[in-house]
C-alpha cells in the first residue's frame, strides 16, 4: 500500500507557464513539416565557409546562456558596431548567412543551436519523460566534418578551431575520407582544461539529418556511432582533439544524483534536462532545461566581470523602436521603457542590448508571466552578447537569490511520481 500522506515529500508549487509552453512545443513539433536534410546542409555550409574578417577578429565568446556574467562581461577588443539588430532568420540562404557580420552573425549562428530554458518549475513526469546529464563547463560550439577537414564555430560565428579529426570525412586520410555530401554536425562544449570536445547532441551524421528525430534516438545514435569511429581516441597527427560523449541518465532519483555528484573528467556547470520526445529545435525551447545550484556550478548566481555577485540582480534586455525594453523570448516580454533623454544621452539605438539592475520592487509574476519589473538603467551590455535574457533566465536568477529550486525538489518530484504510480497499482489490485 502507499505510505501515509504525511510521509510523502511536498511538491513545490508551480510559478511559471513552462509546462503549458512545453505542451504547445510538443504539439507544434508533431504538426511541423520541414526539409530537415536541407536545413542540415545549410548549417554545415555556413559553418564551413570562410567568415568575414571582422568576425574572425572578434574575441572568443564564452557560453553566455549557460554560464555566469563573469565570463560574458569580458571586454570586447573591437569597438561596438551600430546598426539594425533585427532577428536573422534561421531559414536564411547559405550565401547570405556566410556574409553576415557583427550582431547579425552572432544571432544567426546562435539561433542554430538548441538553447535550453532555465528550469523554473519541475516538469510533471520528470522521471518518465526526461533525461538528465551534467553540462561541461566551456565554450558551446558546432563541430562540422566535411571535405577532409573539421571546423568548430562558437555561437557568435567565430571559428574556434580548424583541424583534422577521425570524424567521418574529417581528415584527408583514406580511413575517414568520403564524398562531399557526407558531412556530420555535432553540438559540443569545448572543455579547455583537457582540450576535449564533449558532445552533447548529434545534429547530422554522415549526411543523415537528425533534426526531426527524438532525443531518445539522437542519444542512442550519438553513443553508438561515435564509438564506431576513432574520434574518442587520444589526439594524434590526423586527429588533433579528442571527442567524448557526456553520460546521459534516466531522470529518476539515481540518475539525478549521478549527474549531480558523480565523478566526471570535466568541470561540471549545472545539469541539463532533455525531454526524450523532443526533436532538435533551434532557438530557445522549454523541451530542454538547464538547472544549477552552488554545488554543481561556479555560476549559480550571475557575477560581474570581476567574479563578484552584484548586490542587485542584473538583466539584459533589447531596446525596441518605441523605447520599450524586452526579453528575447519568441514572444518578447516588455519589462519597461526608457525615456528619450536616456536614449539620446547614451547613444542608444533600436536593437541595442542594455543592462538593467532589478530594484527592491523586484518582479511581479502573475500566472507564470512577468507583468511588472522594478528595473533601473545601468548601461550597454557587452557586444559579444547575441541577444537579451529570456524570461526563464530572469526568473531563475530572481528565485536563486530568494527561494531557489533545490536538488531536493528535483529528487522529491521523482519520488512523488513513483508513489503515485504505486498507489494506482495498489488500487487496481484491490479492485480486481
Amino acid at each position: 500500500m502507499a505510505p501515509p500522506m504525511e510521509r510523502l515529500p511536498l511538491k513545490r508549487r508551480a510559478i511559471s507557464d513552462q509546462q503549458r509552453r512545453r505542451d504547445i512545443a510538443l504539439l507544434r513539433q508533431a504538426q511541423a513539416r520541414r526539409d530537415a536534410q536541407n536545413q542540415a546542409r545549410c548549417l554545415a555550409s555556413a559553418i564551413l565557409s570562410d567568415p568575414p574578417a571582422d568576425i574572425e577578429r572578434e574575441p572568443l565568446e564564452p557560453e553566455c546562456e549557460l554560464a555566469g556574467d563573469a565570463e560574458a562581461e569580458a571586454e570586447a577588443k573591437a569597438p561596438a558596431e551600430a546598426g539594425d539588430a533585427e532577428d536573422a532568420s534561421s531559414e536564411m540562404d547559405v550565401l547570405q548567412a556566410s556574409k553576415l557580420r557583427g550582431p547579425k552573425a552572432r544571432r544567426w549562428f546562435s539561433r542554430q543551436l538548441m538553447l535550453p530554458e532555465w528550469m523554473i518549475d519541475v516538469p510533471p513526469r520528470l522521471s518518465v519523460d526526461w533525461y538528465v546529464f551534467p553540462r561541461p563547463a566551456g565554450k558551446r560550439c558546432f563541430v562540422v566534418s566535411s571535405n577532409g577537414t573539421t571546423i568548430s564555430r562558437l555561437r557568435n560565428g567565430t571559428v574556434l578551431h580548424r583541424f583534422p579529426s577521425a570524424l567521418p570525412n574529417g581528415a584527408r586520410t583514406k580511413e575517414v575520407m568520403g564524398p562531399a555530401s557526407m558531412f556530420s554536425i555535432l553540438d559540443c562544449v569545448f572543455h579547455e582544461h583537457d582540450q576535449t570536445y564533449y558532445v552533447i547532441d548529434m545534429i547530422c551524421w554522415r549526411g543523415y539529418s537528425l533534426y526531426d528525430c527524438t532525443a531518445e534516438f539522437r542519444f542512442f545514435w550519438l553513443n553508438s556511432k561515435l564509438a564506431e569511429t576513432g574520434a574518442c581516441n587520444p589526439p594524434s597527427f590526423y586527429h588533433k582533439y579528442r571527442f567524448s560523449v557526456v553520460p546521459v541518465y534516466d531522470c529518476d532519483q539515481a540518475g539525478i544524483l549521478a549527474a549531480y555528484t558523480g565523478h566526471l573528467p570535466f568541470i561540471r556547470d549545472g545539469l541539463l534536462f532533455y525531454n526524450r520526445h523532443a526533436h532538435y529545435q533551434t532557438g530557445n525551447t522549454p523541451l530542454s532545461l538547464v538547472w544549477k545550484d552552488q554545488v554543481c556550478s561556479q555560476y549559480f548566481i550571475d557575477t560581474d566581470s570581476k567574479g563578484v555577485v552584484p548586490t542587485l540582480q542584473q538583466v539584459v534586455l533589447e531596446l525596441l523602436e518605441d523605447g520599450s525594453v524586452a526579453t528575447s523570448d519568441d514572444s518578447p516580454v516588455v519589462l519597461g521603457k526608457l525615456d528619450l533623454e536616456t536614449i539620446q544621452k547614451n547613444n542608444l539605438h533600436h536593437g541595442n542590448l542594455i543592462r538593467f539592475a532589478v530594484g527592491d520592487g523586484g518582479l511581479d509574476v502573475i500566472d507564470g508571466d512577468i507583468k511588472k519589473a522594478d528595473i533601473h538603467f545601468v548601461g550597454k551590455a557587452n557586444r559579444v552578447r547575441a541577444f537579451a535574457d529570456t524570461c526563464s533566465k530572469i526568473l531563475f536568477q530572481y528565485m536563486a537569490r530568494r527561494s531557489p529550486l533545490r536538488i531536493d525538489d528535483l529528487v522529491a518530484s521523482t519520488t512523488l511520481l513513483h508513489d503515485n504510480d504505486q498507489s494506482l497499482a495498489d488500487v487496481e489490485m484491490v479492485s480486481s
